[in-house]
Order: C-alpha cells, then sequence, then structure tokens
C-alpha cells in the first residue's frame, strides 16, 4: 500500500467527531426551510413593478464611498470624512421628505379639485334640469291658452310667478 493520494477503489469512509459542542452541520444540498418559497402572485401592474425593481436592482452599482482603511484606530481626517458623509444623507433625506410633500400635496389637490368639478357639473346638471322642466310648462302653458282662446291668463300668470318665487 502507497501513501499519498487515495486511488478510486481506496476511498475510505471516516466519521470526524466535531470540534465543539454544536451538532454537525446538515448537506448544503438539502433545505432547511420550515416552509418552501412560493412565488408571490402579482396582478399585471404590480409584476410590471416587480420587473423594474429587480432591474434596476441588477443593473446599478452599489457605490460606497470614503471608507475607511483595514488599519486600527481613526486617523485626523475620519471625522471630518464622517461628517461629510453625514450631512450629504441628511441632504438628500431631506429632498426625499420635500418631494413627497410636494407629491402629497399635489395629489390632495387634484381631489379636492375633481370633488369641486364634480360638485359644480352636478349642480350644473341639476340647474340645467330645472330650466329645461320649466321650459316645458311654459311651452304647454302657452299651447293650452292658444288652445283655449286665451281665457285664463291672469289665472296662468299667477301660475308662472308662482313657480319662480318656489324655485328661488
Amino acid at each position: 500500500m502507497s501513501m499519498g493520494r487515495p486511488k478510486d477503489g481506496d476511498t475510505q469512509l471516516a466519521v470526524a467527531e466535531p470540534k465543539s459542542g454544536l451538532p454537525p452541520r446538515p448537506p448544503s444540498n438539502a433545505s432547511t426551510a420550515i416552509v418552501e418559497y412560493e412565488k408571490p402572485m402579482f396582478k399585471e401592474e404590480e409584476e410590471d413593478l416587480e420587473v423594474k425593481l429587480r432591474r434596476i436592482i441588477e443593473n446599478v452599482p452599489v457605490r460606497v464611498n470614503n471608507t475607511s482603511g483595514s488599519s486600527a484606530g481613526s486617523g485626523s481626517g475620519d471625522f471630518h470624512q464622517y461628517r461629510q458623509m453625514r450631512r450629504k444623507e441628511q441632504d438628500r433625506l431631506a429632498r426625499m421628505d420635500a418631494n413627497y410633500r410636494k407629491r402629497k400635496e399635489i395629489a390632495e389637490f387634484n381631489m379636492r379639485r375633481e370633488e369641486r368639478l364634480k360638485a359644480a357639473e352636478e349642480r350644473t346638471a341639476k340647474k340645467r334640469l330645472k330650466r329645461q322642466k320649466k321650459k316645458e310648462r311654459k311651452k304647454e302653458k302657452k299651447m293650452k291658452t292658444s288652445a283655449e282662446g286665451g281665457e285664463n291668463k291672469t289665472e296662468e300668470c299667477s301660475d308662472e310667478e308662482a313657480d319662480e318665487a318656489a324655485a328661488q
């Protein structure tokens, strides 16, 4: 028997004792998940957003600026770098907040505007219907008076005036 590398038929199995009190690790190809992952079901528009988000995450590089060195301790310039990074991050967050507030105000304004336009349209439609009914009644009375020969004109006029007073 030669020492060195084992040949194909010479492989032997040996049980290794764990070095610490930890249990042995499971095989790497076996899943240790308690629940199997299922891909969530999306609507078309949500799926489009998911695809866009995935593409952005994959294609946009992660940039890390001014990383500290691996040597122990801090140099004299580290505080200034930290302060600069902190200021940039605070500015970025402030811009994000301002942008969010602006978009929210625009959305609220558009919603209120739509409500006002809808209410105005409803009032206009109601008044239009009222005018049309009044016009129809006036035509009917005119047709009646021409058919009767103009007998009860004074009564009809008072009826129209009463209708106008009731409308206001």
